[in-house]
């Protein structure tokens, strides 16, 4: 199994599915822009969880629902090609 070029971000919801998701990264734009959003969201968030940065309950809970929407669309996308 290859998950050195999954990011944090991505290694447990889609563990085992490395090779799909490069496969995707490397030949739909559509996804690789999916994965860019995921972690720029993951990134946001983590540093909220953190206190790096700070921001009311809203605005986590706010960006956690983008996440998992993207999360959808990238696991469809995933059975997709897996077939």
């Amino acid at each position: 199994m290859q998950t050195e070029h999954l990011d944090h971000a991505l290694k447990e919801e889609f563990a085992g599915h490395g090779d799909t998701i490069h496969k995707l990264k490397v030949a739909n734009p559509h996804f690789k822009t999916l994965m860019e959003q995921n972690h720029a969201l993951w990134t946001q968030i983590q540093n909220i969880q953190n206190g790096v940065t700070p921001a009311e309950d809203a605005v986590l809970h706010g960006l956690e629902k983008q996440r998992l929407k993207l999360l959808d669309e990238i696991a469809a996308l995933v059975r997709a090609t897996e077939g």
